[in-house]
Formats: C-alpha cells, structure tokens, sequence
C-alpha cells in the first residue's frame, strides 16, 4: 500500500523494486496535479487506485487500508526511501507468529541515508518516551514502513475516512504525520506481538518531502502524551489488555527465510520459568498468549464500537 502526492517519477523505482508473489498494490493519490495516477496504471495495470478523502499522510493510510483485501498488510513511501525489496523480511516475522512488524532505521541490519543529526535527536527523544511510558522496546519510532495482518485494522481504530474535512483547512487528529506513531503505539498498547526489522531508508529519488521537523515532532510529541491517556482510559474500562509488550529483533538478511531461533528472540522478558523447552511455540506468541482473550490481535467491529461508546462516556 502506498500513499502518494506528486511522486510520478519516484513510482518507477518503487514498482520495479516491488518482489514477485505480491498480488494486489494500492496507491492512495492525495490530488496529484502531475501524472502519478497514470504512471502507476502504466506500470503495473492491476493497480489500484484509491483516492483519499481528506488530506494528510494519516488520512491516506486509513483510506488505503480500507481498501485492502489481503491478509497481510505493508506499507511502504513512493519516495524511494523504503525498499520494497525487504518486505519478504516483514512477511516471514508475520508468518511466524508476530501481528505486526515495524521497520527500524537503528536496529541491527538498519540505516539511514536521509535522516538528519537534528531528526536523529528527536526521534531518540521521542522514541525515548515511548519506551517509559508504555514499556516498549522501539529502537525507531517514527518510521512508515510497517507491516501487519489486515484483522488488525480495527484495533488500530483510525480517524474514519467518511469525516468532512475541517472548514478550516486544517487536519483531524490523525490525519498528518503523527499517524505512524500512533499506529506503533497502539499495536503495542493493545498488547499485539510487535516485531522489529533492520531496514535501510534511502534518500528520496525526486522532489522535495513534506515533512517539517519542528511542527511534525510536536504533533508526535502530543500523540504520545494523548495515546497513553487512552491506554490509561481504556485499560480501567477493561477495553484493552495490560500485558507486557513484546519486541522481538531478528537478525534477517534479505536473500533467506530468518531461521526460527532468530524470530524467537525476545529482549523485554525472559523465559517463563519451569516451562520443558520442548512446550513452548516456536515463534514469540507464547509470553503473552495468555493475556489474549481472542485470536490473533483483533476485535469485531461491533466490540471496537461499543469500547469507543464506554471511552466516550468516560471522557
């Protein structure tokens, strides 16, 4: 799934970068006014294409992700700076047992050849307090290139793309940038099995990005603070489950499968104690499988209303 403004000559890299086996690509266009729409139709004639309701990166996300059928779900930038070579690495944590995966510029495997010192320090700020305030172990937070099981959408409960977009011009909560950080916050909130993959972000081919350092680190600033009084509100209604998060680093290269003892590791908790090697899941979801009261990560729609309504009154 791929959002994109503008990006006609970006979207050539990207396709031809795309592995074989992936059997439906999305591009989100947020009103491009050059010729991004009928490139990606020459590219590739499958494609579809979704345009967004409102406007911002969050907002394009939440549209492509409605529109995906799939079971897995990756999201990677049409500026060239995620590789779509290294989905098969996402892929393999998700088959393996995680509910979603999040690249890491910084985790063993990972580089940037974009990022900038001043960004590098606000992430590692950023990144800093999220790991205080909800127990996580994220070595990059503020990176888009996740992947994850399509059930989990609604637990991810984004802003609904049937809203008007504001008189104002401006954007809804969720709508901008800060729409990456919530999405890992909330998958690891919601006490999901989050995965972590070495990736390399490149530089952007063509164009200029839109992203603005000051204004986009505070938005993600308060996305922090705003999502832990939301895990707070929902884990006293009983709406969310409090069980420790668990991160995993895989030490994978893009050629092969990652070996199953690498996909095990887990760095925020030890082994359960007194459990026979020979009991426990080949892959992470047996230290917090109890905490689950269903299947892998996901509630009815039905139930995510009703949670929604029981927060609201709360408020």
């Amino acid at each position: 799934m791929i959002p994109a403004l503008n990006e006609e000559r970006n979207l050539p890299h990207v396709f031809a970068k795309l592995p074989e086996g992936i059997d439906e690509v999305i591009v989100v266009d947020g009103g491009s006014v050059d010729r991004t729409v009928e490139v990606a139709r020459e590219l590739r004639p499958d494609v579809v294409i979704v345009q967004q309701s409102r406007i911002g990166k969050g907002n394009a996300l939440a549209c492509g992700f409605a529109a995906c059928t799939g079971d897995i779900i990756v999201m990677i930038d049409a500026d060239g700076s995620t590789d779509p070579a290294e989905i098969p690495l996402f892929v393999a944590q998700l088959v393996a047992g995680a509910d979603f995966v999040k690249g890491s510029r910084f985790s063993k495997g990972g580089h940037s050849h974009d990022i900038t010192k001043l960004r590098k320090l606000g992430n590692d700020g950023l990144n800093l307090v999220v790991n205080v305030l909800f127990g996580t172990k994220f070595t990059d937070l503020c990176y888009g290139y996740n992947a994850f099981w399509r059930r989990v959408v609604p637990t991810l409960d984004l802003p609904d793309t049937g809203l008007p977009r504001p008189n104002d011009g401006s954007k809804l909560w969720g709508d901008g940038f800060e729409i990456e950080t919530m999405i890992n916050i909330r998958a690891a909130a919601d006490g999901m099995k989050v995965g972590e993959v070495g990736s390399i972000e490149h530089a952007r081919i063509h164009g200029q990005s839109n992203l603005n350092t000051f204004r986009d680190g505070f938005r993600v600033l308060r996305t922090i603070f705003s999502e832990y009084g939301r895990m707070r509100r929902l884990r006293r209604s009983g709406a969310t489950r409090a069980g420790v998060i668990v991160h995993q680093h895989p030490t994978a290269t893009p050629s092969n499968t990652a070996p199953a003892h690498v996909l095990n590791k887990v760095v925020n908790r030890p082994p359960a104690a007194g459990v026979p090697a020979g009991e426990q899941r080949q892959h992470v979801a047996h230290l917090n499988r109890g905490l689950r009261r269903d299947e892998v990560g996901t509630r009815r729609t039905d139930d995510i209303k009703a949670l929604q309504a029981r927060a609201t009154r709360e408020d």
